[in-house]
């Protein structure tokens, strides 16, 4: 089977959320299958040296654009048995940051044409081109549009994956006619117009064959108002093509008894060495040496939807307790401002490190007795999962991936691998936290709940090969 992966973001080379997690993963994942698979994303000038000696130059070309056309330069590079290609014009990509610009809509417009340009310059024709969020969802309908009726692409179909709806690319009409080279008759609303504006992501959802999200209950929780962002009817009307799969993480990054980044490498069978991480943590970031007292941690984004009000609500409450509190992210910044006051609050007990670096955040998730993830809406969340991989015990609100990866604690058989609460409400954040906490003073059964959250198969093995099956049944025009 031939699949073309687009994305916007991919690990190691570049990454600003679980997209790029997933976009290195997942066609790995495939690869080892024995398929041919080809990642697609743009040459940012975020791409670090070490990557851009080893990215090798093929070729270029102009790509149509209506008002000019543009200048294409193709790099690739292999690893693990996936060919990756990256799209090089330094008038889009060349920034400090991947997404936020007033032009976003030119440069995905660009980037969802070229690489379907690509595909016919590389005489690269897939069964499967597998689309991800609204940066390359025009790529959907201008395949239909322009590409799809060729001899060559007879029998190939699209998949589009849903990873976040809140973040769907809304542009004024002009990137339609300028931007996109679609005609007037797709500015309407079951095409692309959406309430004034062209809707890059519903362009994937109205002309993909066949609609992913990233966990069971997401698939569902869109269909309705309070969680689809506005796009509820037009998921309720293709709702016979939506399937929920949900994520998995790399093992062989996500390993804690290889895992050069943390301090001390463990097992679920020597999970006392995970102790040795906290001591090491403790002291790096200037917290409290004391090995008996449980640090909850959050390694997230500071946005709105991460339930971080919940926390603040919470937070002088929940340091009456014996705890140290650990955050690392970046976002909005009164999110930031807010817990940087609790840090000077509780000078010893409370490290904040507004930034992202990934080897700080695995070094967290090792030293961490207790992961928060109180989220508003998490469509499938990858902190959860890398936190159980290193013992890390997840508490978690029922919603979403949360609700699907997360078997909560019976206390009755022991059972279960996190805590979780049902609204989205502080108290019983706070409720199930002090749970959490009770459990970890009775060692025995807390050892147990950490083993159990350890050896619990959250990689991809399982996941890919849903995927696996899908694409065989799109293509085979059968849909169980």
């Amino acid at each position: 089977m031939k699949v073309y992966f687009v994305t916007s973001e991919c690990t190691p080379f570049v990454k600003s959320g679980g997209l790029a997690d997933v976009a290195h993963a997942l066609p790995k994942k495939f690869a080892e299958f024995g398929h041919d698979v080809r990642v697609v994303l743009p040459l940012y000038s975020k791409i670090g040296r070490e990557f851009r000696s080893e990215i090798k130059y093929l070729k270029n070309f102009e790509v149509f654009m209506p008002l000019s056309d543009k200048y294409a330069g193709i790099f690739t590079y292999e690893k693990e048995g996936v060919t990756y290609y990256f799209i090089d014009n330094e008038e889009f990509f060349s920034r400090d940051e991947l997404y936020g610009y007033a032009d976003d809509g030119e440069r995905f417009s660009y980037f969802s044409r070229a690489v379907l340009e690509l595909m016919e310059r590389m005489d690269f024709y897939p069964d499967i081109i597998h689309l991800n969020d609204w940066h390359c969802g025009p790529s959907a309908t201008i395949f239909k549009d322009a590409f799809a009726w060729k001899d060559q692409f007879k029998n190939t179909k699209v998949i589009f994956t849903i990873h976040n709806l809140k973040y769907q690319g809304k542009f004024p009409y002009e990137v339609l006619r300028d931007n996109l080279g679609l005609s007037d008759s797709y500015y309407v609303y079951d095409k692309l117009e959406h309430f004034g504006s062209v809707n890059f992501m519903k362009a994937g959802i109205n002309y993909a064959d066949y609609i992913t999200t990233v966990s069971k209950t997401y698939a569902k929780e869109i269909q309705y108002d309070y969680f689809a962002e506005g796009l509820h009817s037009i998921l309720q009307h293709r709702s016979h093509l939506i399937r929920g799969i949900v994520n998995g993480i790399d093992y062989d990054y996500y390993n804690p008894e290889t895992d050069e980044d943390i301090f001390v490498n463990y097992s679920s069978s020597k999970i006392e060495k995970k102790y040795d991480n906290k001591k090491q943590l403790q002291k790096e970031l200037s917290l409290n040496e004391d090995l008996k007292t449980p640090i909850i941690s959050m390694v997230s984004r500071l946005v709105s939807n991460k339930g971080f009000d919940l926390v603040s609500f919470i937070f002088d409450e929940l340091m009456e307790e014996n705890i140290q509190f650990v955050l690392l992210g970046s976002g909005e910044r009164e999110i930031e401002d807010r817990f940087l006051g609790f840090a000077r609050k509780y000078r010893g007990r409370v490290s904040v490190q507004s930034c992202f670096s990934d080897s700080l955040a695995k070094k967290i998730y090792a030293a961490s007795d207790i992961f928060l993830m109180p989220s508003r809406f998490e469509p499938c969340g990858l902190g959860q999962l890398i936190a159980m991989r290193y013992g890390t015990v997840p508490v978690i609100r029922k919603t979403g991936g949360l609700a699907d990866t997360v078997e909560p604690y019976n206390k009755y058989t022991g059972e279960g691998e996190g805590f979780a609460f049902q609204n989205y409400n502080a108290h019983e954040l706070l409720f199930s936290t002090k749970a959490a906490l009770a459990l970890y003073s009775e060692k025995e059964k807390w050892n147990k709940v950490v083993k159990q959250a350890m050896n619990r198969d959250n990689s991809w093995n399982n996941s890919a090969r849903e995927y696996e099956k899908l694409y065989t049944e799109v293509m085979g025009g059968k849909i169980e």
